[in-house]
């Protein structure tokens, strides 16, 4: 279970997607999740590993107390991360349903629980190029004292939809007393 406004928002991307595509971009009215837009932002694709943050609510950019516009998503998680992130947005593209990081929020102080949701839109003329997104603190955002996020650390990534339910599970078994996979 995520927080209620995290399903909220994968509930209005499943209702405007197709079986088995993500929404267009054009069937997603901000407008339909206002009292969220402080939260969401979305990200752009424009090669393998470059995500430009292309907006950003004021929550977001006040947390990081920078201007993200054109920034790489990517830059915003720990250097340890982005290559786990990057193959999971890659791998959405391709299986389209929402991706939960399960995340802190890293300062010089402080960190804060967040949970960040990227559900993949579509574009007019073909596949996913584009990233609804939405930044959800788990726990006063007030406790960071005004700090800046210095970067996001992820805690685990999950998928809500059917397809992670049909992803084959690894499972260890024993032979003769020695573990295989």
């Amino acid at each position: 279970m995520f927080h209620a406004n995290t399903e909220r928002l994968i509930e209005y991307w499943a209702s405007r997607a197709l079986p088995g595509r993500a929404p267009n971009r054009s069937a997603i009215q901000p407008a339909d999740f206002r009292q969220l837009m402080p939260q969401t932002f979305i990200l752009g694709r424009e090669a393998r590993g470059l995500y430009p943050v292309r907006l950003a609510g004021g929550l977001i950019a006040e947390l990081h107390q920078l201007d993200l516009r054109g920034v790489n998503g990517l830059a915003l998680w720990s250097e340890r991360d982005r290559l786990r992130l990057q193959t999971a947005l890659e791998e959405i593209r391709t299986r389209p349903e929402p991706l939960v990081a399960v995340a802190e929020v890293l300062t010089d102080g402080a960190s804060l629980p967040m949970e960040v949701l990227f559900a993949p839109l579509t574009a007019d003329d073909g596949g996913p190029d584009r990233y609804l997104g939405l930044y959800q603190p788990l726990s006063m955002v007030a406790r960071l004292q005004g700090r800046a996020a210095l970067e996001l650390s992820v805690r685990s990534l999950r998928r809500p939809g059917a397809a992670n339910e049909q992803a084959p599970r690894v499972r260890l078994a024993a032979i003769g007393g020695r573990l295989i996979a």
